[in-house]
């Protein structure tokens, strides 16, 4: 597996690339955004981590114009800011992920094995689209369809529903939804995941989503 790191910050972009690097991942690193798209463009990639804020082009451009180009390869982004507009801005332009500094290491390599298990499903250039009973989610195009029906979501909720469909059957516990959606720096109430998880729940349907008490929560494949 080949990464890109686009990042200017060059202590972090070294840090990760050696960490990832021991990982057992081809790494290349560059500082610019201009070069971080020559780059993308010209080279064959698994994954590229894309700071946002960067000299020549910043994040957003450089994504929004490989996705432009038909690139399809995931992209992790990273930043300095917080926030749902700065999310939704990102997967806006075509990002698959999106980590806020500071962050753990270990979350970032969870993050970076989840997009190239993702990406490697159905092959290059495929759209993985995860089905559970009358339940389809498009984790590439960021759309949920309902039977027939299509439903509109939040960049958050589509998150949680993500983690959630991304493991059918299996019990996924709320520090793991908090350390993928939120990331380990939230220090808010732990208690947001069951905002979500209940908006879903009138969103999708009642039953969809099971809660396992002392545990977490599990996909119910359960049809209307």
């Amino acid at each position: 597996m080949r990464l890109l790191i686009v990042e200017d910050e060059k202590r972090l972009a070294l840090s990760l690339a050696k960490g990832l690097t021991a990982e057992g991942y081809a790494v290349d690193v560059v500082h610019d955004g201009r070069e971080g798209l020559h780059q993308a463009t010209e080279g064959t990639y698994d994954l590229v981590i894309l700071d946002i804020m960067l000299p020549g082009l910043n994040g957003y451009r450089v994504c929004a114009a490989l996705r432009a180009a038909g690139h399809e390869v995931p992209i992790l982004m990273l930043t300095a800011k917080d926030g749902e507009y700065d999310e939704a801005e990102g997967l806006d332009t075509g990002a698959d992920d999106y980590l806020t500094k500071p962050f753990s290491y270990v979350v970032l390599v969870a993050r970076v094995k989840a997009l190239l298990r993702r990406g490697g499903q159905g092959g290059a250039g495929a759209s993985p689209v995860r089905v559970h009973g009358d339940l389809k989610v498009d984790t590439a195009a960021h759309r949920v369809f309902l039977a027939e029906d299509e439903v509109t979501l939040t960049a958050k909720e589509f998150a949680v529903l993500e983690q959630l469909v991304l493991r059918p059957g299996e019990v996924v516990s709320k520090a793991e939804i908090l350390d993928h959606v939120w990331d380990f720096a939230y220090e808010g109430d732990p208690n947001i995941v069951e905002v979500y998880v209940s908006t879903l729940r009138r969103k999708l349907r009642a039953g969809l989503i099971r809660t396992v008490r002392g545990a977490g929560y599990r996909l119910e494949a359960q049809q209307r």
